[in-house]
């Protein structure tokens, strides 16, 4: 089984071969400084480590919807779901309830004068020449339309265990578990807007970028958030979303087109879609060489390559430090999801990890979504108590004790020790 949050073989020569690319001229970097490439560069070879900037935070409000402390916990530009609050949701998590990831501030765009501009040297045209291609928002809903269930999650969901439950410190913002969503989404494939804006066979990466405002970190504007993917992913289950739960896209959650990138890191799936790179050669951004690798004294120094699909995780539909009548029956219920494959197997422990017993699973497994499932415990004698729970996915990996730490906290996927009392 391969360790939660290391790369492949392939993912790694891949990383490796796009900055040999960059250096001899072949690959571009956009936002990202010569410097923080040379020491990507220098680090394979066995130099030092790239360090990740700490980011910056937006001033003033940055979220659009309202934000009851019943259903969220306020992560600075950023709002956390409350377990707790989806109880009894249902499969999906309704829009009013879905977590907000933003690196400034939700912008409001009008889908009439929104366009999708298309342009790069991995379209087809002249040698040389910039074609870009327009769609606008009616553009792209007259095209085949695609309905997907997935699930979208920042990579930094779970961080805050590292430092409660490993005493690691780790940069970033202190996420319990509620920086995950599932959603219905409808939209069009990113592969037929490529084929019909004219993809070309010299085509390798394809890069969204979003339409909020340019992002500040550590005094330095790196630009619109952005992310490279892989031509091969772009083509395969990528969606351009328009639609959430059935409702046109929330502004806090992409209006009026996002991307949706199933089972990877949420910061592969760019909100409020503007422009999209296609490219004839590898693409850098900030947003996969300072960020979204993992760094630390258990990883190589230059990092693993660029972080793509999410661990596996599990989470109670409860608030930490519930209490528990004695001696009655109860039903306990929670979600666990991975980003490797559907989910095969829960256990569930009352007693802090001693004793484990399967769960009820009220979902087949399926890819890019998670699993509901619930076991009955008549907690015996008053006192504190731990519920843990644990996942096994169809592709094999199973939640472990501890997870290996990185210095942003990223794929946190160890058992999370959820506190309650018995009265």
């Amino acid at each position: 089984m391969r360790a939660v949050g290391s790369v492949t073989p392939h993912e790694t020569a891949y990383d490796r071969r796009r900055l040999r690319q960059w250096l001899a001229g072949q690959a571009r970097a956009e936002g990202v400084t010569r410097r923080r490439l040379l020491t990507l560069l220098a680090a394979t070879a066995g130099g030092t480590a790239l360090s990740a900037a700490a980011p910056a935070h937006a001033a003033g409000p940055s979220i659009l919807k309202p934000l009851p402390p019943e259903w969220f916990i306020p992560r600075g530009t950023n709002a956390e779901t409350r377990w707790e609050a989806l109880s009894g949701t249902g499969h999906h998590t309704p829009n009013e309830l879905f977590f907000v990831r933003n690196h400034t501030a939700t912008p409001v765009l009008d889908a009439a004068a929104w366009r999708l501009r298309l342009w790069g040297d991995g379209l087809r045209g002249a040698p040389g020449e910039d074609r870009p291609v327009e769609f606008g928002y009616d553009d792209l809903r007259a095209l085949p339309a695609v309905t997907r269930t997935a699930f979208v999650e920042c990579a930094g969901n779970g961080r805050s265990y590292y430092t409660t439950q490993q005493g690691e410190t780790v940069n970033g913002t202190p996420w319990t578990l509620g920086a995950v969503g599932v959603a219905r989404w409808r939209g069009v494939r990113l592969a037929d807007v490529l084929r019909r804006a004219g993809l070309s066979s010299h085509a390798v990466d394809v890069q969204p970028r979003g339409l909020d405002a340019e992002y500040v970190s550590g005094g330095e504007n790196l630009g619109r958030v952005r992310r490279p993917l892989p031509l091969g992913k772009a083509l395969e289950d990528v969606l351009l979303a328009y639609e959430m739960n059935g409702e046109p896209l929330p502004y806090d959650h992409g209006y009026p087109v996002r991307v949706l990138v199933p089972s990877w890191v949420g910061i592969s799936s760019v909100k409020w879609v503007g422009d999209i790179e296609v490219s004839a050669h590898p693409l850098f951004s900030p947003w996969n060489t300072t960020f979204y690798r993992l760094f630390g004294s258990a990883y190589p120094k230059e990092g693993t390559a660029p972080l793509t699909r999410q661990t596996v995780k599990s989470a109670f539909e409860l608030a930490s430090g519930a209490t528990f009548p004695a001696g009655r029956r109860q039903v306990l219920r929670g979600r666990s999801w991975s980003g490797a494959g559907g989910v095969a197997r829960v256990e569930v422990s009352t007693d802090g990890g001693t004793t484990w017993r399967p769960a009820r699973l009220h979902d087949r497994p399926r890819a890019g979504t998670w699993t509901r499932w619930s076991l009955p415990w008549t907690p015996a004698a008053p006192g504190p108590a731990q519920l843990l729970a644990r996942a096994t996915d169809t592709a094999g990996r199973t939640q472990p004790d501890t997870a290996v730490p990185n210095t942003e906290g990223y794929l946190f996927g160890a058992v999370v020790r959820h506190p309650v009392t018995v009265l």
